[in-house]
């Protein structure tokens, strides 16, 4: 991943949305700047759809602001629009017309005319891959294409900013990596992409960083080793000791910084208070100490491990 930095694409301030007693979204704030890819996750009802939709200027905050390249979706909606391309989690296709027939609706849609609209047709279908099914009707895509289809429909105006609701949802892994690969080609051209995913891996491969929000708030937002360490930095530790494992159980237990120690054979395990530093010292002590160390090993946290920790699985 690279470093990011500079113009802000996204900001969300202080955003709430309720509907009636239901506070879908309440008091959210962050920013994406242009290059990122940030995800956003959550469990079902957590809030990501609606603020997303009004990011995309399809609903209004009740409270608070978003904002995409410092245009407020509240008074400067349609600056936002051209802007701002939306991929939803649902999206309507038309079984009757062709792909290129389908992207030139909404070329025309977004204003684009002439040698500009054919321009902008010819780079989104080479973009995702399209050119070679320019002439195919919608209703013979694979489930694969018709997310290509609708990724190419959300960036035909070429926009700063994308925002993808469940890109991902019932692809094939092929499909999955090579929508991986397109998501992380456009950050490359600068353009800053809100995407948010039930398939937590692969949000953690593709991400910068990402933000975990539960029954409308925002519980923690940075990398997922950023998320890790804010919560806690233990870590589980395999230790493999050459003539069995019971004396270093024994020299574990005097120590405050570990708990759970489980034996079994030559096999160690057991849970470690500190960060990567605090394992190389403890890891020195324990060969100064005379046992011989065959293998040492740390679990570090997934960003499923991350989500399972910081989440409750509480909905509204």
């Amino acid at each position: 991943m690279k470093a990011t930095g500079g113009h802000l694409a996204i900001e969300f301030r202080r955003l709430h949305r309720y509907f009636g007693g239901t506070r879908a979204v309440c008091d959210v704030s962050f920013a994406v700047p242009q290059g990122e890819v940030f995800g956003y996750i959550g469990p079902n009802g957590a809030g990501k759809t609606t603020s997303m939709r009004i990011l995309a200027t399809l609903d209004l905050p009740t409270y608070g602001d978003a904002l995409v390249d410092g245009f407020s979706v509240v008074n400067d909606p349609d600056r936002v629009r051209h802007r701002l391309g939306f991929m939803p989690d649902y999206f309507g296709t038309y079984p009757n017309v062709n792909c290129a027939e389908y992207l030139d609706f909404f070329a025309r849609a977004y204003g684009l005319a002439g040698r500009q609209r054919h321009q902008a047709l010819q780079r989104t279908m080479s973009f995702t891959g399209l050119d070679r099914l320019a002439e195919k009707p919608i209703r013979g895509l694979s489930k694969g294409m018709k997310q290509r289809l609708c990724l190419g429909r959300a960036m035909i105006h070429d926009p700063s900013v994308l925002v993808l609701d469940e890109p991902a949802a019932g692809l094939d892994p092929r499909a999955r990596i090579e929508l991986r690969e397109l998501i992380r080609r456009l950050a490359a051209d600068g353009k800053a992409i809100l995407v948010s995913s039930h398939i937590l891996t692969e949000l953690a491969e593709m991400c910068d960083r990402v933000g975990i929000i539960e029954q409308g708030r925002l519980l923690a937002i940075g990398t997922v080793a950023e998320i890790q360490n804010s919560q806690s930095q233990a870590s589980e530790v395999r230790v493999r000791v050459l003539g069995g494992g019971s004396g270093l159980q024994q020299w574990l237990s005097q120590r405050g910084d570990v708990r759970e120690v489980s034996v079994a054979g030559e096999l160690v395990r057991f849970t470690h208070d500190g960060g990567r530093e605090a394992q190389a010292d403890f890891l020195k002590q324990m060969v100064l100490a005379g046992f011989r160390i065959a293998e040492f090993a740390t679990h570090e946290k997934s960003l499923e491990d991350v989500f399972m920790q910081v989440t409750r699985g509480v909905v509204q």
